[in-house]
């Protein structure tokens, strides 16, 4: 165990901390105006189930959709709770600033490296 091993991050994806309906969740954040095929590909699942998802989160109220011409946008409704007991008091806010963080870090990253 003295030699650190490379991780093959293709094998870890067999699991992930973060739900499908999370991803999808995270994926409308950061891009509003992106199409199900997009979803689908941001979260690693199929466009069946990416509309299947975003289906749920309309009905339940985390997501609503508008049509803009042709295209639909999505806006996501931060006060809503998580539906996880273990964490009962968190939101749907509390979810997206996991991204925010990530978002300014890179951000932060990119202006060193310039």
């Amino acid at each position: 165990m003295g030699e650190a091993q490379a991780i093959n991050l293709q094998t870890l994806r067999t699991w992930t901390f973060i739900t499908n309906h999370a991803q999808i969740l995270l994926a409308v954040a950061q891009d509003p105006a992106a199409t199900v095929a997009e979803l689908a590909a941001a979260a690693e699942i199929t466009e069946r189930s990416a509309y299947r998802i975003l289906a749920d989160l309309q009905r339940a109220g985390y997501v609503r959709r508008r049509k803009l011409g042709r295209h639909n946008v999505y806006e996501i409704n931060p006060s809503m709770p998580l539906r996880d007991p273990t964490i009962e008091n968190g939101s749907v806010r509390d979810l997206l600033s996991l991204i925010a963080h990530a978002d300014v870090e890179a951000h932060r990253q990119s202006r060193r490296v310039a």
